[in-house]
């Protein structure tokens, strides 16, 4: 079976499902969504024009579907970012030079991605495009064996997936089960002296409102440097924060390793921004982190999370994907993988709505009491026709 033809297009969101309107007017919303006005420690807090809203200064590129499809008609479906750029990545370079090849051959492919990629880097936007077509291909091999993708991983490595919920709206996540849940940090480097004082009240709310017993974590978001990471660490101490997330820039390797220096009783959670499975293998060498946490649909794709979880299990570390849950991707990876004991589930909806409207994949499974019980369909069982890929067409 080769591969015929790989076309990337632009669509909408496939994980931001039905708006706080649309919630609003069914009766379901009782308050619109913490991602709507609140303040996020950001890269950009440095600079006022920036500061307050992320949003103000995120690319507005949309999100990138790709269809590789086989000689003999059978296609896959994948998904990836950053628009225009990584849609001309696959049309215009990496795609033409697959077609021909053997479309089951994921392993082969992936390498040759990675080298066909080595002129401009396969990290980065390459790293985007290597992960669309992936993910596609994984798709297609498991609706050509009519399998699951997580049994042609090696099977399920447990019943249902324990995941954690993320978001500052934490009384709801409390109201839908979840066990474990994790806080976007407001304040970082750039609000100065104050910002330790305002985190530490932030933190404290949180934990009296969810009790010893639920497990609670701090996203950083790129937005510390070592020293603010460290003073916070000590002031958060009381609080038993499972672990904190991404503290510092992530090309700054330098920086992470004096951070777990510094820091050497405090869990470490980082890699949502790190791109191939090179620099995860460095990170594992240096033992800076606790925790992995590749996003699949950047980091190279499921082909390229398999190798990262083999890295991360043999050094002692545990890997748990970036918005893993969100996706029938993610959740197939995660379910499949020994290295991966926790799942993430971004809550961006309203307080109310139920989780089953906020995503576009209408055969994907979604929490209850954080646990997911993944799709059986084959491929990753998102549920989507050609005709309903076409819709999400921009």
């Amino acid at each position: 079976m080769k591969i015929k033809s790989i076309e990337a297009f632009a669509i909408t969101n496939p994980i931001a499902g039905g708006t706080y309107e649309e919630a609003k007017q069914k009766g379901t919303a009782r308050r619109p969504p913490w991602t709507k006005d609140a303040e996020v420690a950001n890269p950009m807090s440095r600079y006022p024009r920036y500061k307050a809203l992320r949003a103000s200064w995120l690319s507005s590129f949309p999100a990138v579907g790709v269809i590789v499809t086989a000689d003999d008609g059978s296609w896959g479906f994948g998904t990836t970012g950053y628009g225009q750029p990584t849609i001309s990545l696959i049309n215009d370079h990496i795609g033409p030079l697959l077609e021909g090849e053997n479309a089951l051959a994921t392993e082969k492919l992936y390498d040759m991605m990675m080298r066909i990629t080595s002129p401009y880097s396969p990290s980065g936007l390459g790293s985007y495009a290597i992960s669309g077509i992936d993910l596609a291909l994984w798709d297609l091999k498991g609706k050509v064996l009519k399998l699951p993708v997580y049994e042609l991983a090696g099977g399920a490595a447990r019943d249902s997936q324990f995941c954690y919920a993320t978001g500052n709206d934490t009384d709801w996540h409390m109201e839908l089960g979840f066990k474990a849940t994790k806080l976007a940090c407001p304040y970082g480097t750039a609000d100065g002296l104050e910002a330790l004082d305002k985190n530490e009240a932030f933190v404290a709310k949180a934990r009296e409102l969810i009790g010893p017993h639920v497990e609670l974590m701090l996203d950083c978001w790129m937005a510390f440097d070592v020293e603010f990471a460290v003073r916070l660490a000590h002031r958060l101490r009381p609080f038993n924060l499972k672990w904190m997330e991404d503290c510092l820039f992530p090309e700054d390797h330098t920086s992470h390793k004096a951070l777990r220096e510094r820091l050497p009783w405090q869990t470490i959670a980082t890699g949502e921004h790190w791109y191939t499975p090179y620099t995860f293998f460095e990170a594992a060498k240096d033992r800076v982190a606790d925790i992995f946490q590749p996003d699949i649909h950047w980091v190279g794709g499921f082909t390229a999370c398999q190798k990262i979880a083999a890295i991360a299990e043999y050094a002692g570390i545990d890997m748990y994907c970036h918005a893993g849950m969100n996706t029938p991707y993610g959740q197939h990876f995660t379910i499949a993988s020994t290295a991966s004991k926790w799942g993430e589930f971004f809550v961006g909806g309203a307080p109310g709505q139920p989780l089953k409207e906020t995503n576009n994949y209408p055969g994907m499974a979604v929490p209850g009491n954080g646990q997911v019980v993944v799709s059986d369909e084959p491929g990753f069982g998102h549920g989507l026709s050609k005709q309903a890929i076409e819709a999400m067409a921009l």
